[in-house]
Order: C-alpha cells, then sequence, then structure tokens
C-alpha cells in the first residue's frame, strides 16, 4: 500500500483527488469529500514524528499524515517532503523488524538457556541428595559423585559457551597472538579426544600431512577451542563402533610468504545432517531435531562460536553432510610464522634402534630419521632388541638412542626401558614415542628410566628436537634426565584467596602435594606477607584477582617493585575466575608468570609445579 499525504491547500473536487498521488485537502472542504478520502484511499501502516506533521489515525489499518503547514512554492518542494517521508517510513519498518527479530532471539534464548542450565542442575542436586541419603554406602556415593562430575563439567561448558558467545556479539572478543607449537595443540586435543571415542569403541584416527613450519604465531586457545568443537561433535554424533578421521596439513599462499594455512579435515560414518539444517548449523542454538539425539547433552552454541572464530580469524570452513551417512568439515586458518629456532644438531651417520610394534609408525619414524642421514635399525620384539643391545655394547657400537613406541610383542614397553636402563647405564638416551597422555604416564615412564617423551601423531619437527637434545646431552657426558621430583615438601607456597570456600578447596588440592602452604586473604596481605619473609623464603604465589582492599593485579605489581632479590624471580600465578584472553593479557602486564582459571583443575595446579619447581 501507498502512504497516504493530506496537503492543507485547494481542492476543488474529487476528481482532481482521484488522478494524483498527493492528495490536496482544504480544511474548508466538506465532509463529504473527507468522506470519500477515507473510503477510497487506502494507506501503509506507518508511525512518524516529523517537521510539519500532524499524524491523524483514521482507522485501524489506515494512517494519514498531515503537512499542516506546507509552504510550498511548487508541486517540484512538495513531492521533495514527501518522497523523504517515504523514505524514513521505510528506514522505521526495517529498524522496526529487526528489533522484532532480535527481541525473538532474546526469548528463543532465554527459554533454551533455562532448559539448558536446568539440565545439569537437577542432576547435580538430584545426585547431592541421593549420595546424602545413602552416606554410608560408598559404592553408591562414589556413583553419585562421578555424576555430578560429570553434570558440572556439562554446566561449565555451557556457561563458557555463553560467554563466549557474549563476548563475541559484544565485540569484546580479543584475539592473542603469541608463538605455540603445533605439535603441542595437536597432542593436546589428542589427549582431550581419545578417551570419548574410546568410550564408545570408536576407531579415531588422526594423521598428519605435509607440514611447512610447525612453530607459528596465534591464538593457540582459540584455536583448540575450534578444532575440540569439531571433533567433539563427530565423536558425540558418531554411534558406538564408528569411525572418525582427522587430518592436519598445510599449504602455503604464494601472495603471502610470511603466512601458512593449516587445513584441517574432520570426517565421520555418524548420523550425518539434512540439507535444510546445514543452512542453519551456524545459528546459535540450533541442533538437529530428532529422537537419535534427543540424549545426546548439547547447547547448540558450538558451531555458531566456531564460525564466529574463525571469521576473526580470517578463517574458512565448509560442511559437507548426509542424513545417515556422516559429515565432512574442512577448516582453513591463515597464521603468521614464528621466530626460527636455534639449529638443532643432530646425530647424523649414526644409529638409532627403533623398538616399535606398529609397522606403519615404525615406517614413519624411520623416514624422518633417514631423511636427516641417521641410520635406523627397527626390531618390534622387546627381548630382541635388548639382546641386540647386548651385543651391540659388547662389540662397543652401541646405537645413539633407543626410540621405544607403543607397542612391542612380547613385553610391555616400559617393562623393556627398565631393562635396557639396566643395560646400558644412566646416560643412554631412551624416548618414548607414543600416542598416550604423558601426565598420566610419567611417573611410571621416567621410574623404568625413560628420558624424554615424544607424542604421536608424530611431528618431524618434535622428534628430531628431542633427540638432538639428548644425544647433545649424552655426549657431553651430563646427567640432565634425573628423575622428576613429585614431592614438594620442601618448597613453600603463597596462596591469596578471599572467599573462604575456595580457599579451602585450593588448599586441599595443593596439600595433596605435600607443599607447605600459607594464607592471605587479600592483595595487601599478600604484599605485606611476601614482604615481611626472608627473601627465598617463598618458592611459588597463587594469587586471586578480584579481592577487596587490593586485587590480585595491583598485589603482583607492588610485590614486583619490592627492593629485594626473590621479588623480580619468584612465580606469581593468577588463579581466577577472569577466564578470558584479555584477562591472560592482563595478569602478564602485572608481572605475572602463569594463569590457572576456575573452577581449578588439578592436573592444571600439578602442571604448574612440575613447570616452575
Amino acid at each position: 500500500m501507498q502512504p497516504c499525504f493530506l496537503l492543507i491547500g485547494n481542492c476543488d473536487n474529487v476528481d482532481h483527488l482521484n488522478k494524483k498521488r498527493s492528495f490536496l485537502l482544504d480544511e474548508r472542504a466538506g465532509a463529504h469529500l473527507f468522506t470519500w478520502f477515507v473510503k477510497n484511499v487506502e494507506s501503509s501502516h506507518f508511525l512518524l514524528q516529523f517537521k510539519n506533521v500532524k499524524f491523524i489515525m483514521i482507522k485501524k489499518n489506515q494512517k494519514i499524515w498531515l503537512i499542516e503547514k506546507g509552504n510550498y512554492s511548487n508541486m517540484k518542494e512538495m513531492n521533495a517532503e514527501i518522497d523523504q517521508l517515504t523514505k524514513k517510513i521505510a528506514e522505521l519498518e526495517h529498524a522496526l523488524e529487526d528489533a522484532r527479530e532480535e527481541n525473538q532471539a532474546k526469548s528463543s534464548f532465554l527459554s533454551n538457556m533455562s532448559h539448558d542450565i536446568r539440565t545439569p542442575m537437577n542432576a547435580i542436586l538430584g545426585m547431592t541428595s541421593i549420595a546424602l541419603s545413602h552416606i554410608d554406602e560408598k559404592t553408591r556415593v562414589l556413583d553419585c559423585l562421578q555424576k555430578i562430575h560429570t553434570a558440572s563439567e556439562h554446566l561449565m561448558s555451557l556457561v563458557n559457551d555463553v560467554l563466549d558467545m557474549s563476548r563475541i556479539a559484544s565485540g569484546r572478543m580479543a584475539l592473542n597472538e603469541e608463538p605455540f607449537s603445533l605439535a603441542d595443540l595437536v597432542h593436546d586435543i589428542t589427549i582431550i579426544v581419545r578417551p570419548q571415542a574410546e568410550q564408545k569403541n570408536q576407531e579415531f584416527q588422526m594423521e598428519i600431512g605435509e607440514m611447512y613450519e610447525e612453530s607459528l604465531t596465534g591464538d593457540t586457545l582459540r584455536l583448540r577451542q575450534i578444532l575440540v568443537n569439531i571433533i567433539g561433535n563427530a565423536v558425540k554424533y558418531t554411534p558406538e563402533n564408528g569411525t572418525v578421521h582427522v587430518s592436519f596439513s598445510q599449504h602455503i599462499d604464494t601472495g603471502a610468504p610470511d603466512k601458512v594455512w593449516l587445513d584441517f579435515l574432520c570426517e565421520d560414518n555418524g548420523i550425518g545432517m539434512s540439507k535444510d539444517f546445514l543452512n542453519r548449523i551456524f545459528i546459535p542454538f540450533e541442533r538437529v531435531n530428532n529422537t537419535t539425539i534427543s540424549k545426546i547433552e548439547g547447547t547448540g552454541l558450538g558451531m555458531s562460536i566456531v564460525k564466529n572464530l574463525l571469521d576473526r580469524m580470517s578463517g574458512k570452513i565448509t560442511v559437507e553432510s548426509e542424513e545417515g551417512s556422516g559429515s565432512r568439515f574442512y577448516v582453513s586458518i591463515p597464521f603468521a610464522l614464528a621466530q626460527q629456532q636455534n639449529v638443532r644438531i643432530l646425530p647424523a651417520g649414526q644409529t638409532v634402534l627403533l623398538a616399535e610394534k606398529i609397522q606403519a609408525r615404525a615406517e614413519q619414524i624411520t623416514a624422518c630419521l633417514e631423511e636427516s642421514g641417521i641410520k635406523t635399525v627397527h626390531i618390534k620384539s622387546g627381548i630382541d632388541a635388548v639382546t641386540w643391545l647386548t651385543e651391540a655394547q659388547y662389540e662397543n657400537h652401541m646405537p645413539c638412542a633407543l626410540l621405544l613406541g607403543q607397542e612391542l610383542i612380547d613385553m610391555p614397553a616400559l617393562e623393556m626401558a627398565s631393562h635396557v636402563r639396566h643395560l646400558a647405564g644412566k646416560d643412554f638416551p631412551i624416548i618414548y614415542v607414543a600416542e598416550v597422555d604423558w601426565a598420566q604416564l610419567e611417573y611410571r615412564a621416567s621410574r623404568a628410566g625413560v628420558n624424554a617423551f615424544v607424542p604421536c601423531p608424530l611431528f618431524k619437527s618434535r622428534l628430531l628436537s628431542t633427540l638432538s637434545d639428548l644425544t647433545r646431552d649424552a655426549q657431553n657426558g651430563r646427567d640432565d634426565f634425573a628423575e622428576k621430583q613429585d614431592d614438594y615438601s620442601q618448597y613453600r607456597l603463597l596462596l591469596v584467596e578471599d572467599n573462604e570456600l575456595n580457599r579451602e578447596i585450593a588448599t586441599e588440592m595443593l596439600s595433596m602435594t605435600g607443599i607447605q602452604i600459607e594464607t592471605a586473604e587479600n592483595g595487601i596481605q599478600a604484599v605485606e606477607t611476601f614482604a615481611n619473609a626472608p627473601e627465598g623464603y617463598f618458592d611459588l604465589i597463587f594469587m586471586d584477582i578480584q579481592m577487596p582492599v587490593m586485587n590480585g593485579y595491583d598485589a603482583a605489581r607492588k610485590i614486583r617493585a619490592l627492593p629485594r632479590n626473590d621479588a623480580q624471580t619468584i612465580w606469581i600465578v593468577a588463579m581466577t575466575a577472569n577466564a578470558f584472553v584479555e584477562d591472560i593479557r592482563l595478569s602478564r602486564e602485572a608481572g605475572m608468570n602463569e594463569h590457572c582459571s576456575k573452577p581449578v583443575d588439578v592436573e592444571r595446579l600439578h602442571e604448574i609445579l612440575r613447570k616452575r619447581l
């Protein structure tokens, strides 16, 4: 419908109105003329305030604009005024429609949030009640605690996703550009995802293709979030005994020689998606609505976050899927190259003993070594490998190192490591090359005599770097392979936390390591406690950020400014609920060395202690 404008002026008859798009209506005109206008002219549905305009309501679905003081010298000026009014009306209609859609999105968001938050909360509260009512039944209580832990992790994941979406929508999502190792990143992702696939008895394959540079610069936290989201969904929506295949490779854009593109492929034979859903996959809270996945936990935010992060990182994503046949995700992201590291000195011309049952992995390792001029002797049996080493030692042609694979045909890998250590002595390098969680295995492996660990999927740079370091140290006669110290009773830690419950939890977690703990309740107490202690008294400080009297940032700056030698060297770790990239940057600017997000993870605490102490 066209808008209708009534202009005060001269109008002789109805025929004149019929011929014009802009209507002139004299206020002296009779009621019959006004009545005709109402009956015969359809007006658009508008609401507008404008100069020299008065709004008149004629009918429920009709509105008329009355220009009260139209001092126009000609029709051209009047039509220009009308065109301007029409344009503003269109703009307001568009704004109104946007507002309605935004309001609908907010309503949908709150509805979904209410449901998704209540689901894990119901499990937490329900399992807590059951545990309390069966407090003397250890098995029942343990089962409840495990379910509470699972529900809590899901709730935490939901909160993190919502906060990420909020920061992305508000434009406050900052990317943290820092050097990182692609080998470390892929290993971390494997450790996160593989146990989930094993629980469903899935075949999980991780493949490394052509790599040009493994030391890159970018936001490793957000990259990990993208990859874990995609691979995690593949595992989640692939049934038991299914297959999930992941591959990494790189390509170079000739137009940008200072960058390399990381190419990531994830494909599965899971439930797949319909063409209709593929068009909505990146919309927040969108999930396939069928009975197959009704029992699978999820917020519907993961892929929306992935798309937004990729847009900010100048990356690309392509999704192919067919319902009932699986899905295929292809992601490509550009990264700047990190500064070149020191040149490796390899034991070229020397021999490495490789003990590995898995033929494909042995061939991959052999190819990496032979390309660098290192000879390889491959043996699949632990007994045969020990026999070969015994003869080599007797004939004085020992290999420069042992690469110990994950599987042997006749004994556990760590058992063989123990035999080799007794045979070859404390300086002989033993490198464990496997697809395992090193954090869980490190203690037993170091006790068995393993010096270093190279994770799989195998990166050539990581293998050669580790081999170079260990063989160089062995040749120099230095024993840098001392067993890790897991008893921290000789060290002292200052825990700064204002919340009594959080302080109790952190104290209990840290006390399991044997470390001595002293506490402070705010920043000023922390500064005073450190300043009044002798130099070297504290080995580590865990610092909360949001505290009364003085926050953690200011307390860290005050400690760094103290006129004492250990003020610059002591490690200060931010232990806080402020978990975004900007928060990590602020903590570093304040002089802190590490960042540990709440809820506190025990493994993360142990990782920091091992790294520093």
